[in-house]
């Protein structure tokens, strides 16, 4: 049994794929050519993507090399310091509302400033786990959906990231 548990990753992509191929043979589907327009959509859906993505990542990299970003962080200092939340974070939890990897840019740079068994470290890390990508997830998915109505995801979203910001702080607080 421990085998199994400690081998399951390496073993269950292969089972998935197996089992696909499998349920389209017993389906007496063409399997290959399944294959092959599901590859053909997703290059499509690729490329109808790529400007969002591009002007994402631009307008990052601008706020990280314009300072804004330790701008915002001195004036929501005072701010942040009373409700426990280290200023020095301010930057990560407003980048990764955009982009995953620009946010993972600034964990390393808090890793190296501050270390990664300090408070700031714990709290990065959990952070890191416990918020999501909001503007980005939301630009490709529901562009690729061609959803147009967001309703209540925007504000859904923005309460599960302060959350997930708060358990963070919390866990780390605990350890």
């Amino acid at each position: 049994m421990a085998f199994v548990l400690s081998n399951i990753s390496n073993i269950i992509i292969p089972v998935i794929i197996f089992y696909i191929i499998a349920y389209g043979i017993m389906n007496k589907s063409n399997v290959y050519e399944d294959f092959v327009k599901g590859a053909k959509d997703g290059l499509k859906t690729v490329v109808g993507l790529m400007p969002t993505l591009v002007a994402l990542m631009t307008a990052v990299g601008v706020l990280r090399a314009s300072g804004f970003l330790d701008f915002l962080e001195r004036v929501v200092s005072p701010v942040s310091n009373r409700v426990g939340f280290p200023a020095q974070l301010v930057p990560l939890a407003f980048i990764k509302m955009f982009s995953s990897s620009a946010a993972t840019g600034l964990v390393l740079d808090i890793f190296k400033n501050y270390g990664t068994d300090s408070l700031i470290g714990l709290i990065t890390s959990i952070m890191m786990s416990c918020t999501e990508t909001i503007f980005y997830t939301m630009s490709v998915y529901f562009l690729a959906a061609k959803v147009t109505k967001t309703r209540y995801t925007l504000a859904g979203a923005l309460i599960s990231t302060l959350t997930g910001i708060v358990a963070s702080v919390v866990l780390a607080g605990m350890m």
